[in-house]
């Protein structure tokens, strides 16, 4: 009798062979697409690199490269540097930064967001001429959201930032922190043909040499603005930038100032502009603890010890002539042995009661305070009728 039991059916291979087929296929795929990607960011560099030569700005790489397959695209550009060119009507002598290394990383599939990381130390020099700023950082970063296009938002932070001034194979002292971060982001609502840019910077542990001694004690600082006027995002130089934001009647509304120095503690809120003359102008509203600290480092009594300039007492009391005080002071010592140079000593006292009585009283952060306006008049910094210091134009 025949065997009527049916062949077994021969099943397929290919369901085998597909799966490893399909991700050969893909991963062909997605290195094509990385190597075309890879082959396109010097394209786009350059073209961004001739887009801000036309404001000045020219940068350049002694060396680059691009790595991070699979899914990272690293931009290296070693001995880096920018050479900022004015454009204005009365030329300046240009200037370059160089530093050894900026290594830009993004994510194939997140290109919009670039993360940079920066290789310290960095150098300022005029063209042709020795190095005359150093700066140098523990870690130095930014990020940037929204690219290629106009950036959504952007940061830049650094640890333990030191700027040193050059002269020669000598170095001085000239900016230190602990910390410093900025940040910026387009205004929720801004229009990208009249866009508002909100700002946050952060120092802690900041000190400015050789600038003013109050300056020199380190200080905390977080400052938070809204800046208007601005018409495009297009490349240009600062002084165009800022005749614009002043065309535009464009101004800063420092929404938070706090900054903190010892005991002292400042905050202040305000509306800074420019005038025609690229001067600043406009009033902030402060709070001060520890007032009567600070007076003193303004140098008030020294002034007065060693004979004040006329140019430094116009800085401190407009109006007021050096002979004036000289006089006011031997007739003093006339009159009584000694008087004058009392008066001298206590300078800081009177000038902290006058400002003083200038405000009102006030509590901040549980502390016994003074508030009382700070105003910009054509660049000159008031402390109520003392000028504290002088801006100078900005175009």
């Amino acid at each position: 009798m025949p065997d009527m039991t049916p062949a077994p059916h021969r099943r397929s291979r290919w369901p085998i062979f597909a799966g490893p087929v399909l991700v050969l296929i893909l991963a062909i795929a997605w290195s094509a697409f990385w190597f075309y990607a890879s082959s396109q960011v010097w394209v786009q560099a350059d073209a961004w690199r001739a887009q801000e030569a036309k404001a000045g700005r020219v940068y350049d790489c002694g060396k680059r490269s691009v790595a991070g397959y699979p899914f990272r695209l690293e931009i290296r550009c070693e001995d880096a540097s920018v050479t900022l060119i004015s454009q204005t009507a009365a030329p300046q002598t240009p200037f370059t930064a160089r530093l050894g290394e900026i290594l830009v990383v993004a994510q194939v599939y997140d290109p919009k967001r670039v993360i940079a990381e920066f290789k310290a130390p960095a150098t300022l020099a005029e063209r042709g001429a020795q190095p005359s700023l150093a700066v140098n950082w523990r870690s130095g970063r930014a990020s940037v959201v929204g690219l290629p296009a106009v950036p959504q938002r952007a940061s830049l932070v650094f640890d333990d930032p030191a700027i040193d001034r050059v002269n020669g194979s000598v170095q001085t002292p000239l900016g230190r922190a602990g910390h410093v971060e900025l940040h910026g982001r387009l205004a929720e609502g801004s229009s990208l043909d009249n866009p508002v840019i909100e700002t946050a910077l952060q120092i802690n542990g900041g000190s400015l040499q050789d600038v003013h001694p109050v300056l020199a004690t380190p200080f905390d600082a977080d400052i938070r603005t809204k800046i208007s006027g601005l018409k495009d995002f297009t490349p240009k130089p600062w002084p165009e930038r800022f005749r614009e934001i002043q065309a535009a009647g464009g101004h800063v509304e420092i929404v938070q100032s706090r900054i903190q120095q010892g005991e002292m503690i400042a905050v202040s809120a305000g509306t800074l502009s420019l005038n025609a003359n690229g001067r600043i102008e406009g009033e902030l509203q402060m709070t001060v603890t520890g007032l009567e600290r600070v007076v003193p480092a303004l140098g008030i009594e020294k002034m007065l010890e060693e004979g004040v300039p006329q140019s430094t007492l116009d800085r401190v009391a407009p109006g007021v002539k050096t002979e004036d005080l000289n006089n006011l002071f031997g007739a003093l010592d006339r009159a009584i042995p000694g008087l004058g140079k009392v008066v001298k000593q206590n300078a800081n006292v009177g000038v902290a009661a006058s400002i003083n009585s200038l405000g009102s009283e006030a509590m901040l952060e549980g502390k016994k305070a003074r508030s009382f306006p700070l105003r910009f008049v054509d660049g000159a910094v008031l402390l109520g009728p003392i000028k504290v210091g002088q801006i100078p134009p900005l175009f």
